[in-house]
């Protein structure tokens, strides 16, 4: 099966989340993906134990390695350096999630690199983005997600900002967006003949994805507060609501037709002509809390879904790998693994000639290791010798 990046080839020196994430993507759709990782135990920060007790089953659970190579390399050595730059001439993309300067350091930055494939595409995940004046602070997915200005508007009225699971900058303006860049400077490459640099930052892409809202902001003049706007829990028709038997209900009915819908379902008569009547919306909240109450988030599910009514029970992690749509869309899937069959997430994007589809669990660390460098034309014995200098793993 013709896959949409086969052919391409990825050498993968990212750490943490949303590297991984980010060649995950694109494995998923064909490209082959070599992770060059750390020797274990070469490194503090970045290397444990070879073969730790139950390494294989967090392997294989572990979606983000999926369909990928690995191969160990302590990129500090000259030898490890000079196997490198021999990989770098035959790849299309050298993927990063260091701190600002450290590849230079190593001497795998772009600078570098293109000297030795002037058609390579050098993609970094950072924090913050490789210039700018915090472009060298430490940072997580909270950090970023503030600067960006997204958890400024996530939460209820008076409240904290809410703490979102790492998805916003991780893994939407990080792993995703950079997926996403190193897809379009593969095809200015057909145009150019040269590959180029990729800085994204994912206090950049938080902010990228505030968009609408920053547009509203600039054309008005009026920032969007948290618990104060549609769209972040101001009205009592998009929002959520506990259910008889404790779980909860999201309603998002903005427009007419849906709103009339559903106060015909809520049997709540005096909302229908006054949906935007603000001064009321409190009082409405609470009747719409009273009713929702009555029956059970299924309940309201096989209701709501009867009639034009934007509603979804809110799904914990249990139950929306159940989820009867979830699984019709392939969105929860089983893989082979060493370990036997493991459930992993799914292929998001859904194309009809060129489908994405894993290929594979993910590899044990330098699991491929001599598999590469055999293919490279190295001797068992050299390999061996490798291995025994530290400069492989």
């Amino acid at each position: 099966m013709v896959m949409a990046l086969d052919g391409i080839k990825i050498l993968d020196l990212s750490r943490l989340a949303p590297g991984p994430y980010c060649s995950m993507l694109l494995a998923d759709f064909g490209a082959d993906v070599t992770l060059v990782e750390a020797i274990p135990g070469v490194s503090a920060k970045l290397g444990g134990p070879r073969n730790p007790e139950g390494a294989q089953k967090q392997v294989a659970y572990n979606a983000f390695g999926r369909g990928k190579k690995s191969i160990a390399l302590n990129l500090k050595d000259e030898t490890a350096r000079e196997l490198f730059y021999e990989m770098v001439k035959n790849a299309d993309v050298v993927l990063e999630g260091f701190r600002p300067g450290v590849v230079k350091r190593l001497g795998v930055d772009y600078e570098t690199l293109s000297k030795i494939n002037p058609r390579i595409i050098c993609a970094s995940i950072s924090g913050f983005g490789q210039t700018g004046p915090y472009s060298n602070l430490v940072g997580h997915d909270i950090n970023y997600t503030s600067t960006g200005g997204g958890l400024d508007v996530i939460g209820q009225k008076g409240q904290p900002p809410a703490i979102p699971i790492n998805l916003v900058a991780d893994f939407a303006g990080g792993g995703l967006m950079c997926a996403f860049a190193i897809c379009v400077a593969l095809l200015a490459r057909q145009q150019t003949g040269r590959g180029q640099n990729v800085d994204v930052g994912m206090s950049d892409g938080v902010l990228s994805l505030m968009t609408s809202a920053f547009s509203g902001f600039f054309g008005s003049g009026t920032p969007v507060r948290r618990g104060e706007s549609t769209l972040n829990g101001v009205t009592h028709f998009y929002n959520v609501y506990e259910t008889k038997d404790g779980r909860w209900f999201s309603l998002g009915s903005i427009e007419p037709h849906f709103y009339e819908a559903l106060t015909n379902v809520l049997g709540i008569e005096e909302m229908r002509h006054e949906q935007h009547n603000a001064e009321r919306w409190p009082e409405f909240k609470e009747k719409v809390a009273a009713v929702m109450k009555t029956r059970t988030a299924d309940e309201w599910m096989a209701e709501m879904s009867k009639y034009d009514i934007c509603a979804a029970t809110v799904l914990e992690m249990e139950n929306v790998v159940t989820n009867p749509h979830n699984v019709a869309r392939n969105m929860v899937i089983e893989l082979d693994s060493p370990v036997g069959k493991v459930q992993q997430i799914g292929v998001a994007a859904k194309l009809s000639d060129t489908p994405g589809k894993p290929k594979s669990t993910g590899p044990m660390i330098g699991q491929h290791t001599d598999e590469i460098l055999s293919g490279m034309g190295l001797s068992a014995e050299k390999i061996a010798a490798l291995k025994a200098s530290g400069a492989v793993g």
